[in-house]
């Protein structure tokens, strides 16, 4: 896990940021391969300091295409995107000392040792060796004992870190997690959303893209929803489950029902296969959800009630519905 250290501030940057900016600012970025084939569509986003975003999105939405502009390995097509107050085109080499990127993919040197493979990274920025430091990051990801092993040897969750460590080689303030338990077993993947965690609370802005919704709803503040090549939408992760989530009402009867009576057709209740519970789904925005009217009904129609209990719509059900109805 990670341990507590004292920060250690990098080269001085050429400017003075505002700390109340925000540390990743996207304005109508566009993007386009062909005549046909539009990969972003006017993309805004502002990413604050200090917070977890997580960006969902089906394949093909243009998740990637957007890190990797913003990263600098896409050219943008139009609009304008500022790291750190930096433009990307036009002052590219302070944007990119901002950014650290962990790719999806595995590719590290497989014949070099971990200490060497986070060493020469941080070299590639042109910072000076600091052994102090790159030992820290070492200790923080688990990777201490592994300094000298070769990344041919490594476990896939080890050699994850390994790629995490790289990217936080130079210092960078913005952090880049593309997909970044992607074929870890369930273990790892809590213990890699720890180090996340605790990267944020030692100042990295952490994105993050993820297939797995799981990991948006454990750690993200917000979330930004793609597909298609535009932004759906952006949300405080809290305020979104409670504005676009629905709950399930569920009534467990004592007997069976081999149909639900006519009495409860305006309710829109769905009867399992086995006749022994009855659900209803509200949305929890309606001021009025009908419970207690259901309720009285359904002792009025003679069913008696074993149990009753709600599910909350989980954010993969919101996701699912966004990118169902704008699709």
């Amino acid at each position: 896990m990670l341990q507590t250290a004292p920060s250690r501030a990098g080269p001085p940057p050429a400017h003075a940021p505002d700390a109340g900016a925000p540390i990743l600012s996207i304005q109508r970025l566009g993007k386009s391969y062909d005549k046909d084939k539009r990969v972003l569509d006017g993309i805004d986003l502002d990413i604050r300091r200090g917070e977890i975003f997580a960006l969902l999105g089906p394949n093909g939405a243009g998740k990637t295409t957007l890190i990797s502009i913003v990263c600098g390995i896409v050219n943008p097509g139009e609009g304008r995107v500022l790291v750190d107050g930096h433009d990307i085109v036009r002052d590219y080499r302070a944007a990119r000392s901002v950014i650290g990127l962990v790719p999806q993919e595995l590719t590290t040197d497989a014949f070099e040792t971990v200490w060497a493979t986070v060493s020469y990274s941080r070299g590639l920025f042109g910072h000076p060796p600091d052994p102090a430091h790159i030992e820290r990051i070492l200790r923080q990801l688990t990777l201490w004992d592994k300094r000298d092993a070769k990344i041919m040897t490594l476990s896939g969750g080890m050699k994850r870190r390994v790629l995490i460590a790289k990217a936080l080689s130079h210092e960078p303030r913005l952090l880049f997690l593309d997909e970044p338990t992607a074929g870890v077993d369930v273990k790892l993947r809590q213990e890699m959303w720890q180090v996340v965690r605790e990267l944020r609370e030692s100042g990295v802005t952490v994105i993050l893209t993820t297939h797995y919704i799981e990991e948006a709803e454990e750690m993200a503040d917000r979330v930004g929803v793609i597909n298609g090549g535009k932004l759906l939408l952006v949300e405080e992760k809290a305020a979104l489950m409670q504005k676009l989530g629905r709950k399930e009402l569920v009534l467990t009867l004592q007997e069976p029902a081999r149909a639900v009576p006519a009495a409860l057709e305006p309710y829109d209740l769905a009867l399992s296969d086995d006749g022994f519970e009855l659900r209803y789904t509200y949305n929890t925005r309606a001021e009025e959800t009908d419970i207690a009217r259901l309720l009285e009904a359904v002792a009025g129609a003679g069913l008696r009630l074993r149990d009753v209990t709600t599910r909350q719509s989980s954010l993969e059900d919101i996701f699912v519905d966004l990118v169902g109805e704008r699709a």
